[in-house]
């Protein structure tokens, strides 16, 4: 079954990092960001053309919007954004203490409310003050409530296919955690590991369910993404990239039966950007035999 995986190049953009891959069934494109390049990109693989708008500051992550556009991560505000006139209304700020933290990662749930964690400002690649972020949710009408604090690089998050279990990712901590969610208030609960990191799996970034139950997680500084199943804590497979700082993924496509898996360029030196060309691009990974779902839409 392996045999049948292929890994292809279909975003050549060098991002200097590339994060938070979210297919939009709808158009048929790609909606990912370049954090540190400040922008959001949307691609099309029907006409393998990429519109990009620019941020006012490094932006964590980009999601659809029920009522249309999408909303950004920004800096530590949380903001509206209108595709075709690219103007940006912030709508709410976190962190108000924390001047030099930013939002990272950001997942809508699957009833629309945002998940959203922030983290301190990198001095390079995973070298922060630690400790310092937080995890948020923010309801359609612009409700914030805090769920964790003294979090090091708030990253990957997803939802069980019962919608019980809420999947996380502190990228220091080198684990996979799973709470106990309740969907009607959103209240994390019975914090406990469902993965460790193995020796030269690198740091557990973004992260995607796949049909299965099972989840695809990003290993940044290690070229690969891992499918873990999270009830038995066992590493299934493994997706090699010619690039080693792999930042998350996420299933795409007409079926869902594409993993899209984004990159970062930012921190390597010269020598290793002469034999990682790709990195910052984002790849394509087809034949895994497995389907994802649809990503959920903020419900504001």
């Amino acid at each position: 079954m392996m045999s049948s995986v292929k890994v292809e190049t279909v975003v050549k953009v060098g991002a200097l990092i590339g994060e938070g891959p979210v297919w939009e069934e709808s158009e048929q494109t790609l909606l990912f960001v370049d954090i540190a390049g400040q922008k959001i990109h949307r691609w099309s693989p029907t006409t393998n053309q990429i519109n990009s708008v620019e941020t006012s500051d490094m932006v964590g992550f980009a999601v659809p919007r029920r009522s249309g556009g999408y909303i950004a991560g920004v800096g530590r505000s949380i903001v509206a954004v209108d595709w075709p006139t690219q103007a940006m209304t912030s709508l709410l700020e976190v962190d108000g203490d924390k001047p030099n933290n930013r939002l990272n990662d950001g997942k809508v749930d699957p009833i629309g409310r945002l998940l959203a964690g922030s983290m301190g400002r990198e001095v390079r690649p995973a070298v922060l003050e630690r400790q310092q972020g937080s995890l948020f949710s923010v309801t359609s009408d612009l409700t914030v409530s805090k769920h964790l604090s003294q979090v090091d690089i708030s990253n990957g998050m997803d939802w069980s296919l019962d919608q019980k279990t809420f999947f996380y990712i502190d990228s220091l901590a080198l684990t996979v955690d799973a709470f106990d969610y309740d969907l009607t208030t959103g209240h994390l609960g019975n914090r406990r590991v469902v993965y460790r990191m193995e020796e030269g799996e690198g740091f557990p970034d973004g992260m995607t369910l796949d049909l299965e139950g099972r989840l695809w997680v990003a290993c940044y500084n290690a070229g690969r993404v891992i499918n873990i199943d999270p009830t038995t804590g066992v590493r299934l497979r493994s997706v090699s990239f010619p690039v080693t700082k792999i930042t998350s993924c996420c299933f795409g496509g007409l079926d869902f039966s594409d993993l899209y898996v984004t990159s970062s360029s930012l921190g390597l030196d010269q020598s290793e950007m002469t034999y990682q060309v790709e990195a910052g691009h984002t790849f394509r990974v087809t034949g895994l035999g497995v389907k994802g779902r649809p990503p959920c839409v903020f419900s504001g």
